[in-house]
């Protein structure tokens, strides 16, 4: 059994690479969906919240068996507005991607934050599981 992956970090455009790799890592295989997922999550944080804003990333198996992806950053005033971009607009596509790929997505708003998470199909990670634990990463 893998253990769920939980990263540290704070958001910058450096480490939208770095967290794909771990997430490509953490599974043992490439995932396309998740590492898509965590650079849309993590770049809207750097791009709405701003750069350098602590976030928590979590990557873990739920009970029912999907892969579920949450990142957890302290601005509960950021929403998430998916709108649909001109075709020369060089952003805002990025909720549109997350709502096509993902099985299901959401926002959880608590006074210190906020963490969108998502899930992906069963079949998106077949060789992970576990449930949530704390590991941290160095930033």
């Amino acid at each position: 059994m893998t253990r769920p992956l939980v990263l540290e970090l704070l958001a910058c455009p450096k480490a939208v690479p770095e967290v794909r790799h771990a997430v490509r890592e953490h599974l043992g295989a490439p995932c396309p969906e998740a590492q898509l997922c965590v650079s849309e999550l993590l770049t809207n944080v750097i791009t709405h919240v701003g750069e350098g804003t602590p976030v928590t990333v979590r990557l873990f198996r739920t009970p029912d068996g999907r892969t579920r992806l949450e990142v957890t950053d302290p601005d509960p005033h950021a929403w998430l507005i998916a709108r649909h971009s001109g075709e020369h607009d060089e952003t805002g596509r990025g909720l549109l991607l997350l709502d096509a790929v993902a099985r299901r997505w959401g926002v959880w708003l608590t006074p210190a934050g906020k963490t969108v998470w998502c899930e992906l199909h069963t079949d998106a990670s077949s060789n992970f599981a576990g449930t949530p634990a704390r590991a941290s990463r160095p930033h």
